[in-house]
């Protein structure tokens, strides 16, 4: 057996080697662990009002036709996309219109959003009366079209999807939302719908209404709505100041640019864009901002 005085030197020599390979593995880890609590999905420049504002993003964007024909269980419609592949793979937006709409009519969204670093169908419906549900389970065909048939499909990651939608498909926006709960985000705008509760929902959403909406009036939709949302599955609520119903039909700067920003906080999980959700947009053209503020 070791004397006593030939143990501890060793000990000792033991635990300085202990402690050196720890600080080294610390100093190695630092980086490395920053790098890792930063979204892997984090895509393009770092955001400014500017940007958000603009009317293109930072990414180059491409568009092809969907016919009727090739598809089941929508009308077809319009991809956008960026046009870059060295970033990896993007998420992915469906979008609905509206009442008797065509996607035309919201149109503008789709090279808007894609030019953020987000693969986007604008769909037409199956007729232009489809009602909620239906428009809900046609956002979510469109977006398995996408994912498994499209020609971009390789271009998506498909654990990151979310929907939106005008009007009867923003109604549409939260039926997909409730019935398939594994989307990362949700954006109805001007939405309609007969169901007044989405307390089954965790899809985090955003809501985004016109104060002077008389067609889905924000009393009795918008705002019941985002009321019976539970916060655990974050959501907000934007008020437009003096908006019609058809606000989404024309370019709109504060709907884009909230859009934006919470699928990119949500989709890609880019926290770089929480400073644009929380406290949230506020000027002449904001009537209202509620949220529920995620965490970073």
């Amino acid at each position: 057996m070791s004397s006593p005085t030939t143990t501890r030197p060793r000990s000792a020599l033991a635990r300085l080697a202990l402690a050196a390979t720890l600080v080294a593995g610390v100093v190695l880890a630092g980086p490395t662990g920053a790098a890792q609590a930063a979204s892997p999905y984090e895509r393009g420049p770092d955001p400014t009002t500017a940007i958000l504002e603009a009317s293109r993003g930072p990414f180059a964007t491409s568009s092809q036709s969907v016919s009727s024909l090739s598809v089941t269980g929508f009308g077809g419609g319009v991809i956008y996309y960026p046009t870059s592949t060295s970033e990896g793979t993007f998420g992915a937006v469906a979008i609905s219109p509206g009442y008797t709409a065509a996607w035309s009519s919201i149109s503008w969204l789709g090279p808007r959003i894609a030019s953020h670093g987000f693969v986007v169908i604008g769909i037409e419906t199956n007729t232009r009366l489809d009602q909620p549900d239906s428009r809900g389970r046609q956002l979510l065909a469109a977006l398995d079209y996408l994912t498994q048939r499209s020609s971009v499909r390789t271009r998506i990651d498909s654990s990151r999807l979310a929907v939106a939608g005008h009007s009867m498909g923003g109604g549409g926006t939260l039926e997909a939302a409730s019935s398939r709960p594994s989307l990362q985000a949700a954006v109805p705008l001007a939405p309609w719908n007969t169901d007044k509760s989405w307390s089954e929902l965790r899809v985090p959403t955003l809501i985004i209404g016109g104060e002077s909406d008389t067609v889905a009036p924000v009393s009795t939709h918008s705002v019941p709505f985002y009321n019976s949302i539970p916060a655990s599955a974050e959501k907000a609520y934007l008020e437009l100041n003096g908006a019609s119903h058809f606000f989404p039909q024309t370019t709109n700067t504060p709907t884009a640019r909230q859009m934006v920003a919470w699928l990119k906080r949500f989709v890609d999980d880019d926290t770089r864009y929480e400073q644009f959700l929380c406290p949230g947009p506020s000027g002449s053209q904001i009537e209202e901002y509620r949220n529920t503020c995620p965490s970073a």
